[in-house]
């Protein structure tokens, strides 16, 4: 991935990039070509590993690597309207854009097909995702019978991590007057991927490490 030295993420947030886990985009080089499968992905921090699963109906898991998978990590994005910068009135030179924060994940993938270890998998993926809610659902409120059903329907990947790759392209580029007009114009939009968009830029420029 290109990732020009100002859109380069620090080793402290691309750690917590990549702890907050997500959806993404799992794609397997193999002798037919390029697999690639859409899921949500777990951060094992003791294996240094993402973790999913995908159904056992897709060829994803059984197909022969010829190298290592990259899993597309995307956070929030956001187009970026020239009307947002105030240098866009002192001189017209500007142009739209697009931010963004995304990591590529490297490494081979490993296949687990044993009941316990996918049931730990969805318990910790279940918890993760419903620990904001006010009634969290868990994996014990479903029948017994019925979860072990669901459990022989899929089949578990992991994906060893050999190297990380992080981009945020959060405006660094400009100027602080046009930061400050980007992170007004997209907080003022009412898009919450707008707002979390805004909400990295202020991060991003309170970190001395950028």
């Amino acid at each position: 991935m290109y990732v020009p030295s100002h859109f380069a993420v620090p080793p402290g947030r691309q750690a917590g990039l990549l702890g907050r886990g997500g959806f993404a985009h799992l794609v397997t080089p193999t002798a037919d070509g390029l697999v690639s499968t859409p899921l949500p992905l777990l951060y094992d921090a003791d294996r240094h590993a993402l973790v999913g699963h995908v159904a056992r109906n897709n060829p994803h898991w059984s197909a022969e690597p010829t190298g290592e998978s990259l899993a597309i990590v995307t956070g929030p994005d956001a187009y970026v309207s020239p009307g947002y910068y105030p240098s866009k009135r002192e001189h017209g030179r500007t142009v739209p854009t697009w931010n963004y924060e995304v990591l590529h994940v490297h490494g081979p993938l490993i296949v687990h097909d044993d009941v316990e270890w996918l049931r730990d998998l969805v318990t910790r993926l279940t918890d993760a995702h419903e620990a904001s809610r006010a009634e969290p659902w868990q994996v014990t409120d479903a029948p017994e019978r019925f979860i072990d059903g669901q459990l022989r329907a899929i089949v578990g990947l992991e994906l060893a991590i050999t190297r990380v790759e992080a981009k945020a392209k959060l405006s660094q580029n400009r100027s602080e007057a046009d930061q400050e007009g980007v992170i007004a114009g997209l907080s003022a939009t009412g898009d919450p991927g707008d707002a979390a968009v805004a909400t990295a830029m202020r991060w991003v420029r309170a970190e001395a490490d950028y």
